[in-house]
Formats: C-alpha cells, structure tokens, sequence
C-alpha cells in the first residue's frame, strides 16, 4: 500500500493547496462590486449573436428588450445563417413586446479564420459602431436578464472604472444530468481562473463569460476585438485576455439575476458542450493532455480510490489520507452546490462528475484528431484557437 499512500498524501497536499492557495476559487461570493448610478447614463448597444435559437428567444429576447435602463440603448441581433426561423421569430417578439429598439441583420458565411460565432459579433459591432455607443453588452441568445441587469452592469464599470465587466450566469440545473454536472463546470472554471484574481492588475489571469459581457467600446477598438480573436473557440476567455493585455481593467464574478435558459436534459447535450473546447483549452497540445489526464485521476480519483482501498487493505495511513483529502474536495464543492441550490449531499459525487470531465476532454482530443475540431451551431472548426495559443 506504500505506493497508495504516497499518491493520496500528494492529493492531499494538493488539495491543501487549492483550499489556500488558488485565489479562494471556491468561494461564490464575488458578485457584482460596488456601484453608484452615474450622474449621466452612457448609451449601450447590445449584441446578441444568435444561429438557430428559435427554441429560447421566447424566454430571452423579451428580457432584453425590457431593460429599465435611464440611457440610450438599443439590441442589435446578428442571425448567423439560421434555419428556424430564428431572425423572424426576434422581429415578432419585439413586435409583441416593445421596449428597446430592435435591428435584425445577417452577416453572411465567415471568411476562412473566422469562427462564426464572432463573425457574427463582427458584423453586431460594425452595426452598433455606427450610432456611437459608449458601452456594448454581448450577450448570447439563451440569456435571460433582469429588468435592471443593464443598469447594474453599466453603474459596476463606471463606479470601478472597469474596462470589462463580466457575469457568468447562472445555468440551468432541472434535469439529474445537469444538478451533477452544471455545478461542477462553473467550479472548475473558478478553479482554473480564480475570479479574485482576474480583477487584480497585475495578475496575469483573464477571463469572461461570454453569456454577459459589458465592454467599453474604445477598449474593444485598443485590443482589437474581434478581430484580434477571430479563431477563438472559447471566445470569451480570449476577449478577456486581449482587452487585459491590452491595458484594460476587468472584473468577472457570477450572476445573481443573469441566467441561461438553454437546457441540457441528457449526459449528451452536456458532454457535446464541454468537449467543444475542452481540447482547444488545452491548446490542442498532447502533453497538456497527458498532465490534465494524470492531474485529474490524482487529485478528484485517488481520494476516494485511497480510502476504500485502505479500508478494505486495513492501511490506516492511506484511508486517512484518501479520506481527508476527499473531505477538503467535498467542503469545496459545498459553496458551488449552495449557489445552485442544491444539496450539500452531492459534495461527496465530485470524483464522479470529474471522470466524466476527464473522458469528454480526451473526446475532445479524439474528435480533434479526427479532423472534426471544435463546433458551434453546426459549424466545425478544425485550426486551432491560435488566439488562445499566443496568450
């Protein structure tokens, strides 16, 4: 059991380490900072990417459009080459609706190195540009927002003078596959951009999520965005680290009142989301592959492995390890589960969903290999997210 012994001590150090030393990624408390209402509302243009969302524009949309906002504003939605219905669809909703002003407009196909998510971005800010907005707002086409979302937006980056300021919504948790791996994505996001670092200015750490993302309009021109990130499959994090590199200053927290509608009802829909981009996080490198593989089977697997292992082996060092080691991964997990209101019970099934995520990232190399590359809509991308390849 010595062998056993030494990998459980080493996750637990490691999760010691993670506990304390990796920026509290584990707390959900980092929500929108401190704000005052400006003395004057600067005008916004929201951007709404959308390819064949005809199935959550009904509960989207609207949301949008009734934004209580004090300034100008307006929402620009770029029909990526749908085939629902889905510009048509936007038009009758603001018809029925009212509220903000509503423009429809289609970009055609992306030339060769664009991803068609931010070429349909491209084509919304190129749009926008033209009435001269002071902020824009991207935000994706299952996102619900509350009526005041864009005034706490606005009023958090001029109290902070931030350049970015970003939420990551809250997902849906209906179905048994989402309450056991929604949670655990967002916790591994933190885990891997630790939000408390991401507003700090020296810190090298940028991110966003690409679900709500307010930007200063002449930060978006200095780091020239999107075309500074046009091969990008996991966009927002890119758009973060331009405008971050850039000079920019960003904040990422989650959302209280910004939440996804889009469901994911099997392990299907769920598995396709991650190992969209889980390779491309990876850089599309093998030996990162290789060290997040083994990382993973030692710090989630290796707990609970050691401690019934030790149990059944009567190695009391190696239960004691396995067994503290998995307590600190499940107290971590508590804050996230809470957030999502579910139960602390589940803390304990972290390993599970784990080597789910372990599986989808080496599916996602799989389909990498294949020529399949990452998707969105239906469109595949085979070249690698340079973008995140330079960073």
């Amino acid at each position: 059991m010595s062998a056993v012994v030494f990998v459980a001590v080493i996750s637990l150090i490691a999760w010691l380490w993670l506990l304390l030393g990796q920026g509290y990624f584990w707390r959900t408390d980092v929500r929108l900072p401190s704000r005052q209402d400006p003395d004057e509302w600067p005008s916004v243009c929201v951007v709404v990417p959308a390819r064949d969302e005809a199935g959550v524009l009904p509960q989207s949309l609207p949301s949008l459009l009734a934004q209580d906002y004090p300034g100008r504003a307006e929402v620009f939605l770029v029909d990526d080459g749908s085939s629902d219905g889905t510009g048509q669809l936007a038009r009758e909703l603001a018809e029925r609706h009212g509220g903000l002003p509503l423009t429809v407009d289609s970009p055609g196909e992306p030339p060769a190195g664009w991803t068609g998510k931010l070429w349909a971005v491209r084509h919304g800010i190129t749009l926008a540009r033209a009435r001269e907005p002071e902020y824009l707002l991207l935000t994706d086409a299952d996102i619900a927002h509350a009526p005041d979302s864009l005034r706490e937006l606005v009023a958090a980056a001029r109290t902070g003078a931030y350049d970015l300021v970003s939420q990551m919504a809250r997902l849906r948790v209906e179905s048994t596959w989402e309450r056991l791996v929604v949670p655990a994505f967002v916790y591994f996001f933190a885990q891997l951009y630790p939000f408390r670092w991401i507003s700090v200015w020296r810190a090298r750490t940028a991110a966003a999520a690409g679900g709500c993302v307010l930007l200063r309009a002449d930060a978006a021109e200095r780091a020239q965005v999107p075309d500074a990130i046009r091969h990008a499959v996991i966009d927002d994090v890119a758009l973060a680290q331009a405008v971050k590199r850039s000079g920019g200053h960003i904040w990422l927290g989650l959302a209280e009142r910004v939440d996804s509608v889009r469901p994911y009802p099997r392990l299907h829909d769920l598995w396709r989301m991650v190992s969209r981009s889980a390779y491309a996080q990876l850089r599309h490198s093998p030996l990162l592959l290789a060290g997040t593989v083994l990382g993973l089977a030692v710090v989630y697997l290796m707990p609970p492995a050691a401690f019934v292992a030790g149990l059944a082996a009567g190695s009391v060092w190696a239960a004691v390890a396995g067994g503290l080691a998995w307590i600190v991964m499940g107290a971590t997990y508590v804050p996230m589960l809470r957030y999502y209101r579910q139960p602390a019970w589940q803390a304990p099934l972290l390993p599970v969903t784990a080597f789910l995520y372990l599986l989808m990232t080496v599916d996602s190399a799989v389909q990498h290999y294949r020529g399949r590359g990452a998707a969105w809509k239906g469109r595949t991308y085979a070249r690698p997210d340079t973008a995140l390849d330079e960073s």
